[in-house]
């Protein structure tokens, strides 16, 4: 059978805004930081410059500040003016009460923080990592918009944020005039298609795009992990850092539809990786994909996927083995 792929584009537009982003993204969760130490995430990282990506992806509770620590000393020798860096903040990073959340208190001296371990002057995309149910959203919007003003970041978004929440914020914004957010980072994968049916179609309406994240659920739409089997060594599944995280795909209703990815992505001339890959690419309303590579040689393979084009039969043979699930199951 012939391989249902041709060359793809490698810019998209960052939401509704004027930045173009490379459409596979360097992220840094469980990667830079954690399992890569500093000479690996600094050659990460200027491989990925090298070929294309200029989407570098971070948050401040990455190993408690040593994800985006690590991304600044990987960043320094390469010219700043083209990376779009992104971070995010939300979740606790001390036992303080305040240092945690969406507050305005939090939300300033967290951005002071990540700057520094960042190294750079100011963060292209500031993110809310999650939907904060205990701080008004005026109060994050104006923070957001107010550190847009001072030049501490260029673009504000969110993370994980349901449709009804997205709509609100950017209603918000509208009516007082502020800085709107411009993207959502939702998970989306071949198992977890519950954006797909309110959050990408509200995003594309308001201008958000999308920065998907594990877009191969941490590995498991690769086939390398095998019903009935043990984890292979030096895997996400054997390390400390990323094994309760793959536990969330590792059921053998999951395993089993991997096996079944791998089948299906041989019949059509390449393999589960690249097509699952290929899948999120497709979304018209996904600005960037966000992988994790450890090493140049697993970054250049996700960046093949790029040169996939899923034909509509591909399509349907998708469909009916990853069904998409009850949307509510992603903010649950």
């Amino acid at each position: 059978m012939a391989p249902c792929y041709n060359a793809t584009v490698q810019y998209r537009p960052l939401g509704a805004s004027g930045v173009k982003v490379s459409a596979i993204g360097l992220g840094s969760w469980l990667t830079i930081g954690t399992v890569v130490d500093d000479q690996g995430s600094q050659n990460l990282v200027a491989h990925a410059f090298e070929n294309g990506i200029n989407l570098f992806d971070t948050a401040d509770v990455y190993t408690n500040g040593e994800g985006e620590r690590a991304l600044g000393v990987a960043i320094r020798e390469l010219p700043r003016h083209r990376l779009v860096i992104a971070t995010k903040c939300f979740f606790p990073m001390s036992d303080d009460v305040n240092d945690r959340g969406l507050s305005r208190k939090h939300i300033h001296e967290s951005i002071k923080k990540s700057l520094k371990r960042l190294a750079t002057d100011y963060v292209d995309l500031y993110q809310c990592h999650r939907f904060d149910p205990d701080v008004p959203v005026r109060e994050t919007a104006l923070a957001m918009h107010d550190l847009i003003q001072q030049g501490h970041i260029l673009y504000w978004g969110v993370s994980m944020w349901p449709a009804e929440r997205i709509a609100e914020v950017v209603a918000l914004c509208q009516a007082e005039g502020w800085h709107m957010p411009i993207t959502n980072q939702p998970l989306y994968n071949l198992y977890r298609r519950e954006i797909e049916v309110a959050v990408v179609p509200t995003s594309q309406r308001l201008g958000l795009g999308q920065l998907t994240y594990s877009p191969l659920a941490q590995g498991v739409l690769t086939g390398k992990y095998k019903p009935g089997e043990a984890p292979p060594q030096n895997t996400r599944a054997t390390e400390e850092s990323g094994k309760k995280f793959v536990a969330n795909f590792m059921s053998d209703d999951y395993l089993e539809r991997a096996q079944k990815l791998v089948v299906l992505a041989e019949k059509h001339g390449i393999d589960a990786t690249r097509m699952a890959l290929a899948f999120v690419l497709k979304n018209q309303g996904v600005s960037s994909v966000l992988i994790g590579a450890r090493h140049a040689q697993q970054l250049d393979h996700n960046l093949s996927a790029l040169e996939v084009e899923l034909s509509d039969a591909c399509m349907a043979e998708l469909d009916a083995i990853f069904p998409v699930a009850d949307p509510s199951r992603l903010f649950s």
